[in-house]
């Protein structure tokens, strides 16, 4: 599967403009990472509302700031498509109980709507809870070595788990300075900085630029998991840049 993400901050007019240009190409689903300030559910209602099938995700909704209670109202205030729904939700700033606390949310999300519930995960642990309690994981910042290994542990734990990955990607050379820029913003988070040294790479090595052959580079991160979704960084956030994006990702990859 191949999915395309942004921020909720390209707001729902750009939802609105990708989704049926998505849908057309034969792209899996649309994933909207939640910001301060901008709100993923409600960019993701502009895109149900312009597509028929595309798949509508969250990724991630941080529960320290959106309880689930919280998610379950805005998914009925807003009519999500429950069936094509999948929320991604995490930890966010949570530093004790995060492993219970993701574990209750994504209970009580499971239970209260048909949408399917991913947990985005660094640790084994979470990525373990996300395998087992949930439908499965949102990974990210991986190279496609490490991808693979955790997509086989987390189907190990549980063969129907859906182990999706996000990829941060430029395609164009304008826009590598603000990946450039996101990539050193995660790699200087303690949580990420740790987990990059445990693993044994830097994260400018789970990026795609616009020099790399995107061909090959995503071929090799589909060889491991179930979903890649590639988290478009574009040079303007402006309609005509996602569009831009897309449209060169659908010419590139899509049959």
């Amino acid at each position: 599967m191949l999915s395309i993400g942004i921020a909720a901050a390209a707001g729902p007019g750009v939802a609105a403009e990708l989704a049926p240009l998505l849908e057309r190409a034969g792209f899996h689903g649309l994933w909207v990472n939640d910001t301060p300030g901008a709100d993923a559910l409600e960019v993701l209602a502009a895109a149900a509302a312009a597509s028929e099938h595309l798949v509508l995700a969250t990724g991630v909704l941080p529960i320290d700031r959106r309880p689930a209670a919280e998610i379950l109202r805005e998914v009925d205030r807003l009519a999500l498509p429950q069936h094509r729904l999948v929320l991604g939700i995490g930890s966010g700033q949570l530093r004790t109980g995060a492993l219970d606390a993701v574990a209750g949310a994504a209970r009580m999300l499971r239970a209260g709507t048909q949408a399917r519930v991913v947990v985005g995960a660094l640790g084994p642990r979470m990525r373990g809870l996300g395998a087992t309690t949930a439908d499965g994981l949102l990974l990210s910042w991986l190279t496609p070595a490490a991808a693979a290994e955790q997509a086989r542990a987390a189907h190990a734990a549980a063969p129907d788990a859906h182990v999706a990955l996000y990829v941060r990607t430029s395609l164009h050379p304008d826009a590598d300075g603000p990946l450039a820029a996101e990539t050193a913003r995660y790699g200087g988070f303690p949580a990420y900085a740790a987990n990059f040294a445990r693993l044994g790479f830097a994260a400018e090595q789970t990026v795609i630029d616009s020099s790399a052959d995107l061909r090959e580079v995503v071929a090799a991160y589909r060889g491991g998991v179930d979903e890649v979704v590639l988290r478009a960084i574009v040079p303007a956030a402006d309609p005509a840049a996602y569009r831009e994006f897309t449209e060169q990702v659908a010419r590139t990859l899509t049959p």
